[in-house]
């Protein structure tokens, strides 16, 4: 099982969830509290198992509501994904990957260790 681990940065509280091997699977935006960055935890742990996953990199994209994973093609044509809420706001996000399959092994990364510990970071 992985982990997320809970860290403090320059502008606010943030989380990356981990695999067992220690690679970061996603990384969450920046919250102002703690509480919020837990809640955000919880709220992955919720979503993440049974949240459809909205390929928009497809040639025909089945659209669906929040929540929902969505995997997309960045600036410099790599691909990655998001993990959005029922309110639309985006709780992970991944780094880039070289291709579609390796994202969406990652999407499946996170539902396997949606229900991982958290850990708090210390400096």
């Amino acid at each position: 099982m992985g982990k997320y681990i809970i860290r403090n940065t320059n502008t606010g509280v943030k989380f990356d969830l981990k695999a067992v091997n220690g690679e970061a699977i996603a990384t969450s935006e920046v919250y102002s509290s703690e509480s919020a960055c837990e809640h955000g935890i919880e709220v992955v742990r919720t979503i993440a198992p049974k949240a459809p996953v909205e390929d928009q990199t497809a040639r025909k994209v089945t659209t669906h509501t929040n929540p929902k994973f969505e995997v997309y093609l960045d600036h410099a044509g790599a691909f990655r994904f998001r993990l959005k809420a029922r309110n639309g706001e985006i709780i992970v996000a991944s780094e880039s990957y070289t291709t579609k399959a390796s994202a969406l092994n990652g999407i499946d990364s996170i539902r396997r260790n949606a229900n991982s510990p958290v850990v708090k970071q210390t400096d």
